[in-house]
C-alpha cells in the first residue's frame, strides 16, 4: 500500500546508491506489467491503457492507496492491482462479468479530473493541454472511484482520459454496444437453469400460449381473446406481436387504430372486473376529429362494458393528470442521487447535520408516496367497488406499465414469486415496450432519460421492507436487478420494444432461424452472472410459502418437516414485530389500534404534535377527513381490521414516516453507513441459524419415526448468510468496508460537533452552550 502523505511537495534526495542498472528497473516494471492481466469476455478488446495508476483507498481519507494499471475496454473500466486488495480477502458476492474494481461503461454517470485541488467536470475534446492529477468516476450504482494519474507516463494518462470521457459520454449507435460483439464471438450463449432449485419458468409472453397461461389462470380466457392480427409488426413496431384485448373488440377496430385507443388487457380480478391499459388517441385542433376521437373511446369502453356478464362499471385513469412527469421524475431522482456520491469522509459528515431536509427536498420519496397512494386507489376499484380500470397515458409505456406492475403485485401473491416477479416486468414492462434504450439512457442521448423502471423497483422494495414474509425474494435480489440495468448484455433492458429487439438481431433474412442462433441473453439467465452461491441470496429464508397440499396434511409438521419450518420460526421463534397497518407514527400506543375517524390515519394528538414541532412541511403526509383523496379510508380501515394474509392483498403504507430510504442499494459504498455486526443482516442470519437448526432436528425426528437410515446432510439453503465472518448493514455487498474515524467536523452556524470518541466530547460550559 502506498502512503501518500500530502503529496504537494517534492521528493527528497535519496540517501543511498544504486546497484540496480536502470535496464534491470525497467525489466521488472515491464514483468509486473504483463502479469496485470484484464479477465477479457468474448468481444471484449482493450482500447487504453496506463501503468502506475494509484486507486485510493476512501476510508483512509484517500491519504492512502494502492498501485496497479488501469484498463479501458470496450464493455468496462478496470483496476488491476499489483498488490492483494483489502475487499479481496473475503467476499460473498461475486459477479462473472465484472469484478469490485471493474465499472461497466454504461454504468459511469459523470466523470470529473482534479487541478490542483479543485474538481471540474470532463467533457468530450476538453483533455488538451495539462491532465488532471487525479481522476473520479461517479457511477450510476452509487460507487465513486479515485485514480491517481500523478505517477503515470503523460501520454499514457492523456490517452488513458480521452478513451475514458469518449466512451462512457458520447453518444453512440445501438449496434456499437458491447452486446452484439459478446454475443457474436461466443457464437450462442449457453446458460445454466435460472435458479438453484427447479423454479417454474419465466413466462416471455412471446408466444400466444403465453398469454393463454396467464389468461386461464386469472380467469380472463372466457371475456378476453389473444389477438394475433400484429405478427411480424405488420399493424405497429409500438406493441408485441401478441397481445389480449376485451372480446367484444374486432380485428378491424384494431387495425383502423394501429393500436391506439384499444383496451389492452393486464390482469382479472376474481369478481369478474379487469385491469386494462390504453394508448391515447392523439390530441387535434379540430374539433370535429376531437369529437370522433371522443366517440372512439366512448365505443370502445362501452365494448368493454358488454365484455362482462354481470356488466360492471369502468373507469378511466389518465395517468399524466394524477401523477408526477417523467421530465419531473428525472429531476427527483438527480436530486437525490446527490446525497450518496461522497467523495470522502468529511463530506459524508457535513451532509449528515442536514440529512432529513435535504432527502425532503430532493422529493424522490414523495414520488413514491404518489405511485404507491395511486395504486392504492386503482386496488381499491377492483377489489371492493368491482369496477374495471383502464390507465390511459401518451404511449401507454411508462406510467401505465408502473402502475399496472404495483397494482398486481399487492393484489396478487403470484407476481411475489421469483419466477411470477419476472413473469410480471416481461409481461407489462417488455410486451408493454418500455423504452429501456431511451429511458436507461444507454446511447448517451440525454433528452429522454427517466428512471422510471427504477422507481417500480423503489415502490417494490418499499412493500417488501413493510411485509417481508409476504415475498419470495430478498432485496439483494431486487439491488442486483437494479444493477443489472446496466451491464449492456442483457436484451432485457437493451431496446424500446420487442420489434426492435428482433429487428436488431436479424442478421439475415430469416429472423425465426437467427433468434435461435445468436439470441441476446435475458437477464434472468442469472447463471450468466452468478454461481449457485449467490443466487441462493435471491431467496427469503422468511418467505412463508403457499402451501400446495391439502389442510389435512398442514397438520402433520412433523412428518412433512419441510413444509412447516418456516411457518414454526415465524411464530414461535422470530421475535419480529408485524408491519404497522393503521399508518401510525411510532408513538401511538398500538400497530393495532383503529385510526381515529375524525383524523384520518394519524391520531389527534400526534397530528396536533407534529404541527407544532415540525411545521407544515409535514402536513403533505398527514391525511383529514375533509381531503376528497383519501376516498379509500373504509376499504383501507376494513382490511387493517382483519389479520394480514400474506398470500393475499397487501395494502402500501404510503404516508411519511413509513418511506425509507433503501439503504442497501444507496449507502452500500459509503462505510460510514453500515452497522458491523448489527443491522437487519444480523437478525436474518439468526433467523437462517434457527431454521437450520430446526430443519435438521425435524429431519433427525422423521428419521427415527419412519425408521430410515440417517441421510447425509444437505448444504444449508441459507449459508451464504451465516458463513459469512463480519455482516454488516449492507450485506453482501460492504461485508469488508472498514469503518472510518469520525471527524470533528467546524461548522459554519458557529455550531461545534463532535462525532469522535467520548474523550472528544465538551468539558467547558461555553462549548456546552453552544452545543
Amino acid at each position: 500500500m502506498l502512503s501518500l502523505g500530502s503529496g504537494g511537495g517534492k521528493t527528497a534526495k535519496p540517501s543511498f546508491v544504486s546497484y540496480v542498472s536502470p535496464e534491470e528497473i525497467k525489466k521488472k516494471e515491464k514483468e509486473v506489467n504483463e502479469e496485470l492481466k484484464p479477465h477479457l469476455l468474448p468481444g471484449e478488446l482493450i482500447i487504453c491503457e496506463a501503468n502506475t495508476v494509484v486507486k485510493y483507498s476512501r476510508e483512509d481519507s484517500l491519504q492512502r492507496g494502492f498501485y496497479g494499471k488501469l484498463v479501458c475496454t470496450n464493455f468496462k473500466i478496470s483496476f488491476l492491482s499489483a498488490e492483494p486488495l483489502l475487499d479481496d480477502v473475503e467476499q460473498s458476492y461475486r459477479n462473472k462479468l465484472m469484478g469490485e474494481n471493474d465499472i461497466s461503461l454504461h454504468c459511469v454517470d459523470q466523470i470529473f479530473g482534479v487541478y490542483d485541488e479543485k474538481k471540474k467536470p470532463l467533457l468530450p475534446g476538453a483533455i488538451k493541454n495539462k491532465i488532471p492529477e487525479k481522476l473520479l468516476l461517479y457511477c450510476k450504482d452509487f460507487r465513486v472511484f479515485h485514480f491517481g494519474l500523478r505517477y503515470a507516463k503523460e501520454e499514457d494518462a492523456r490517452r488513458l482520459i480521452r478513451g475514458i470521457v469518449h466512451h462512457c459520454l458520447n453518444p453512440t449507435s445501438l449496434k456499437c454496444l458491447f452486446a452484439f460483439s459478446y454475443v457474436g464471438a461466443a457464437g450462442g450463449l449457453k446458460v445454466g437453469p435460472v435458479g438453484i432449485e427447479e423454479e417454474p419458468p419465466t413466462i416471455m409472453f412471446e408466444t400466444k400460449t403465453d398469454w393463454k397461461v396467464e389468461l386461464d389462470r386469472t380467469g380472463g380466457l372466457l371475456t378476453y381473446r389473444i389477438v394475433s392480427i400484429n405478427e411480424n409488426y405488420k399493424i405497429s413496431t409500438r406493441f408485441p406481436e401478441f397481445f389480449a384485448v376485451p372480446s367484444s373488440v374486432a380485428d378491424d377496430d384494431i387495425r383502423k387504430s394501429k393500436g391506439k385507443g384499444i383496451p389492452l388487457w393486464c390482469w382479472s380480478h376474481s369478481s369478474g372486473c379487469a385491469l386494462l391499459k390504453m394508448a391515447a388517441l392523439p390530441e387535434t385542433a379540430d374539433d370535429s376529429t376531437s369529437q370522433m376521437d371522443k366517440d372512439w373511446i366512448d365505443r370502445m369502453l362501452q365494448a368493454l362494458r358488454e365484455t362482462h356478464p354481470l356488466n360492471h362499471t369502468v373507469r378511466t385513469e389518465i395517468l399524466s393528470a394524477t401523477l408526477p412527469s417523467l421530465q419531473e421524475i428525472q429531476a427527483s431522482y438527480n436530486r437525490f442521487k446527490q446525497l450518496f456520491l461522497m467523495d470522502n469522509t468529511a463530506e459524508f459528515w457535513e451532509s449528515d447535520i442536514k440529512w432529513l431536509s435535504a432527502v425532503e427536498n430532493a422529493n424522490w420519496l414523495e414520488v413514491i408516496r404518489q405511485c404507491l397512494k395511486k395504486a392504492l386507489d386503482i386496488v381499491e376499484c377492483l377489489e371492493h367497488k368491482n369496477t374495471s380500470v383502464v390507465l390511459v397515458e401518451e404511449n401507454c409505456s411508462d406510467l401505465c406499465c408502473l402502475i399496472a406492475s404495483l397494482v398486481q403485485v399487492i393484489i396478487d401473491p403470484h407476481f411475489r414469486t421469483i419466477s411470477g416477479f419476472q413473469s410480471l416486468i416481461q409481461k407489462e414492462w417488455l410486451m408493454g415496450c418500455h423504452c429501456f434504450l431511451d429511458r436507461c439512457n444507454h446511447l448517451r442521448s440525454n433528452d429522454k432519460e427517466a428512471p422510471v423502471f427504477l422507481l417500480f423497483l423503489e415502490c417494490v422494495w418499499q412493500l417488501l421492507k413493510q411485509y417481508p414474509p409476504a415475498f419470495e425474494f430478498t432485496e439483494t435480489y431486487v439491488t442486483i436487478l437494479s444493477d443489472s440495468i446496466y451491464v449492456p448484455i442483457f436484451s432485457t433492458f437493451l431496446f424500446n420494444s420487442p420489434h426492435q429487439k428482433d429487428n436488431n438481431q436479424m442478421l439475415g433474412e430469416d429472423r425465426r432461424m437467427l433468434s435461435r442462433s445468436l439470441k441476446l441473453p435475458t437477464v434472468w439467465e442469472w447463471s450468466v452472472q452468478f454461481e449457485n452461491s449467490v443466487q441462493a441470496l435471491f431467496y427469503n429464508p422468511l418467505y412463508i410459502g403457499k402451501p400446495k397440499t391439502d389442510k389435512g396434511r398442514r397438520t402433520q409438521r412433523i412428518k412433512d418437516p419441510a413444509l412447516n419450518y418456516l411457518e414454526i420460526v415465524h411464530e414461535n421463534f422470530l421475535d419480529i414485530p408485524e408491519p404497522q397497518r393503521q399508518m401510525s407514527l411510532p408513538s401511538s400506543p398500538s400497530y393495532h389500534s383503529r385510526p381515529s375517524p375524525k383524523k384520518g390515519f394519524l391520531r389527534e394528538e400526534t397530528d396536533n404534535l407534529i404541527k407544532t414541532f415540525l411545521g407544515k412541511k409535514i402536513s403533505r403526509w398527514t391525511f383529514t377527513a375533509e381531503d376528497p383523496s383519501v376516498n379509500y379510508r373504509l376499504f383501507y380501515e376494513n382490511w387493517c381490521s382483519k389479520p394480514i394474509d400474506h398470500h393475499g392483498l397487501l395494502l402500501p403504507l404510503h404516508d411519511g414516516p413509513a418511506l425509507k430510504v433503501w439503504g442497501q442499494r444507496y449507502l452500500r459504498w459509503i462505510p460510514e453507513a453500515q452497522i458491523l455486526g448489527g443491522g437487519p443482516t444480523t437478525a436474518l442470519n439468526k433467523a437462517c441459524e434457527i431454521i437450520d437448526e430446526i430443519k435438521t432436528l425435524q429431519t433427525k425426528v422423521s428419521e427415527r419415526l419412519l425408521k430410515r437410515q440417517p441421510s447425509s446432510p444437505n448444504t444449508d439453503v441459507f449459508a451464504p448468510f451465516h458463513q459469512s465472518r463480519r455482516l454488516s448493514l449492507t450485506f453482501p455487498f460492504g461485508t469488508l468496508r472498514r469503518q472510518s474515524i469520525k471527524p470533528r467536523i467546524p461548522v459554519s452556524t458557529n455550531l461545534s460537533m463532535s462525532f469522535g470518541s467520548m474523550e472528544n466530547l465538551p468539558d467547558d460550559e461555553e462549548e456546552l452552550s453552544l452545543l
